[in-house]
């Protein structure tokens, strides 16, 4: 099965399991992700399956479109079956994130793939700081590493300040841990790249050393 085969096959499974979450109330609430469910009722796998449903075709969308184009860059890189691990990872590390921070907020929930998505993209800018990205409603390009540096920083405060109906705290870690993993999975970067990771690292230590003082 060749690496082309392995992207199609998550994007049209994430499609298949959000579509039926459209559809079927009971389904998308018992596999999105909930914090009461999570921690009282032990239900772990709703880190993972609240990866794969959104909340509607625009949502889902836009997640698959930017993970098809983004996955190229890490599976050139590395292999396939990283790619799979750096975006399963990421859900992971943005839903644990998410319990972290929002722990004592049993009615919390959320769905979506956004966190496995900003790790893909953390990922792809650390091995290329300076590709250029077109964000809406930028009328140009912007390189990478500046993206990723505003986004962070957009993150941590629209997670402080609870900006939106948007899981900033899964886009956080999600990220963070796309960024890291690179970096361990390929330490000469440090040396390649090492001014562009200091300043996308910046906003992370900021977040570490607030949260510490809040607590």
């Amino acid at each position: 099965m060749n690496a082309n085969t392995i992207v199609w096959a998550i994007l049209i499974i994430t499609v298949l399991v959000s579509a039926k979450g459209f559809d079927d109330y009971a389904f998308f609430e018992r596999y999105k992700f909930k914090i009461s469910s999570i921690l009282k009722g032990k239900q772990y796998e709703r880190l993972f399956t609240s990866g794969f449903l959104h909340v509607g075709w625009v949502h889902l969308l836009f997640n698959m479109i930017t993970l098809y184009f983004f996955s190229n860059s890490l599976i050139y890189t590395f292999s396939v079956l990283i790619f799979v691990i750096i975006y399963l990872g990421a859900i992971l590390a943005g839903n644990l994130t998410t319990l972290c921070f929002s722990q004592k907020d049993s009615q919390y929930n959320a769905v979506g793939a956004s966190g496995g998505v900003s790790g893909v993209i953390y990922s792809a800018i650390v091995l290329t700081p300076q590709i250029e990205l077109l964000v809406f409603p930028l009328p140009i390009p912007i390189p990478g590493w500046i993206f990723a540096i505003v986004y962070m920083y957009y993150s941590i405060f629209g997670m402080q300040n609870q900006w939106g109906n948007l899981g900033h705290s899964a886009h956080l870690g999600g990220a963070v841990f796309g960024l890291l993993i690179t970096i361990f999975l390929k330490p000469e970067l440090i040396f390649v790249h090492g001014l562009y990771i200091i300043l996308i690292l910046i906003p992370i230590v900021y977040v570490i050393f607030t949260e510490i003082r809040r607590r």
